[in-house]
């Protein structure tokens, strides 16, 4: 921005000066880092929090760590650091960066993470995370590269809901018209902003236009709901960049939900709370899992028209997507990628991105008003089954973890062995013994943090190929949301990623603890 005249000039070179000798938190703390920009401007800004957003922002990723732990030191929140570098990527990519927005996602599942940590560690999660925020924002071009401006909210065309109005917008890939009637929306209600979007969001099923959506969602509980419309206009943008392909290679979704509403009278019902057993969960879970998609979404709107609960209905879709994770075979030769080694099912693998997809429309489902909850229930299932065929495999022939030889390797009931065990063999990248000491561990009775902590451990410490916070929170969140009879399926899962993912440190996690002062 401009400086109106000399004497601008030479305050801000003053506070530079400053700046550069007591660091950038201490100048944070006595309100000498940048003012908030001139609404007139046009940059998009964020009230009260604009100052913390703006330091995380602007300080390069070399000096991110240590600004972070001095502003924690001097008393600034960790949920406020979140919700800051959060406000910060969405207005740097909108939305529109494939690291910059798997960034974005990663922030609430850390800030969760730091919370099952003691007090001395609770840090740690949520600066690998930063680090990876600013490295990306000045890969990008930082400020001048901006996604997000600020935008004014539309009137709503005469005769059209507001939702259908976003919906056309993003269509034909009006970005301006689409993004200030969004903004209205949330000027009136954030709930409402959000049910508006996932009209859109519903016209496709794949994992980034999914996830992105709940967590921008899940963050303005952070941010809080004055945020809320920056935060979704991510999800609106990346529907928008996306929309060539979606109507080309994503129609299915659009034929498929008026049809299945229609054919099961679902328009105006409420779900229903009907209580069923496991066997019934298992059942319909696995055949989601051998359907294609449409019968998959068949079946999921044919529990809700029963009344079936829908929370047993969504068990049944992770249930389903799980068993791609227990079944991969693993990348092959010609899938192999750096940090994504042959036989390696972390990152972006096809069950972690099914697993996540399925717990984000869950959530999404628990968020919204009846009819989006039961299209995104209906979206679970469908593209539970479509994962499957997707990329390849003979995952209906495969058989899923633990195996029985690797089951009768662990023969230790102890907790601390079994423990030990999990720690060694998660070192040595064995994703079947792992696997293996998980299963026995759930099936000797004992607690799920002795066996969570350690994945948790590498969770935090392991780069993750940009997945392994939203993982862990995944099945960590599926697991206290499942029967008894099928949760520690999830944790078996998790024990195969993470030792899949071990050997390839994250950036900035050994500063980090040397700053925090633990090992």
């Amino acid at each position: 921005m401009a400086l109106a005249h000399r004497r601008d000039f030479l305050a801000q070179v003053g506070r530079g000066m400053i700046v550069a000798s007591v660091g950038y938190a201490t100048a944070f703390d006595m309100g000498l880092t940048p003012a908030v920009a001139d609404d007139a401007s046009g940059e998009l800004t964020f009230g009260d929090r604009e100052r913390l957003v703006d330091l995380l922002q602007q300080t390069p990723a070399e000096k991110i760590l240590p600004t972070a732990v001095e502003l924690l030191n001097s008393g600034t929140q960790l949920r406020d650091i979140v919700a800051a570098a959060a406000l910060a990527n969405a207005r740097t990519f909108g939305g529109e960066d494939y690291v910059g927005f798997h960034t974005m996602m990663a922030l609430a599942p850390a800030y969760h993470m730091a919370s099952l940590l003691p007090k001395a560690q609770q840090a740690l999660p949520v600066l690998k995370v930063l680090h990876r925020n600013s490295r990306r924002i000045g890969e990008f071009g930082g400020h001048e590269k901006e996604v997000l401006r600020k935008v004014n909210p539309a009137t709503l065309p005469s005769g059209k809901s507001s939702a259908d109005a976003i919906h056309a917008a993003v269509r034909e890939q009006k970005t301006t018209d689409a993004e200030t009637l969004l903004v209205a929306a949330a000027e009136r209600s954030a709930d409402e902003a959000f049910n508006d979007l996932l009209e859109t969001v519903c016209d496709d099923a794949e994992v980034h236009r999914v996830v992105l959506a709940h967590r921008a969602w899940d963050m303005h509980e952070l941010a809080g709901k004055e945020h809320a419309g920056s935060l979704l206009r991510q999800s609106l943008r990346y529907c928008i960049k996306n929309e060539p392909h979606s109507a080309k290679n994503g129609s299915g979704p659009r034929q498929m939900l008026p049809r299945v509403f229609d054919q099961f009278k679902l328009a105006g019902r409420s779900f229903g709370d009907r209580r069923v057993d496991d066997a019934w969960v298992e059942r319909v879970g696995m055949e989601i899992f051998a359907a294609t998609a449409d019968q998959a979404a068949d079946i999921v709107a044919g529990a809700i028209a029963e009344g079936i609960a829908q929370a047993a209905i969504a068990e049944a879709v992770s249930l389903a997507t799980n068993q791609l994770v227990l079944r991969d075979s693993g990348r092959t030769g010609r899938q192999v990628q750096p940090g994504k080694p042959e036989g390696s099912v972390h990152g972006d693998s096809i069950g972690v991105h099914a697993c996540d997809s399925a717990n984000a429309w869950r959530h999404i489902a628990l968020s919204s008003n009846p009819r989006n909850a039961m299209a995104s229930l209906i979206l679970s299932g469908y593209q539970a089954a479509r994962d499957r065929v997707q990329r390849g495999g003979d995952f209906l022939a495969w058989k899923p973890r633990p195996l029985e030889e690797h089951v009768a390797k662990v023969t230790s009931q102890d907790k601390a062995e079994l423990i030990a065990q999990l720690d060694a063999a998660i070192r040595e990248q064995n994703q079947e013994l792992a696997a293996a000491i998980v299963h026995r561990y759930g099936q000797v009775g004992h607690d799920a943090a002795g066996v969570t902590d350690v994945m948790l451990k590498y969770a935090i410490s392991e780069d993750g190929a940009l997945h392994a916070e939203k993982y862990f929170r995944t099945t960590t969140d599926e697991f206290a949301n499942s029967r008894a009879a099928f949760r520690w399926r999830q944790l078996v899962g998790l024990a195969r990623v993470t030792a899949s993912e071990f050997g390839q440190r994250a950036p900035g996690y050994d500063e980090a603890c040397k700053l925090l002062g633990v090992a």
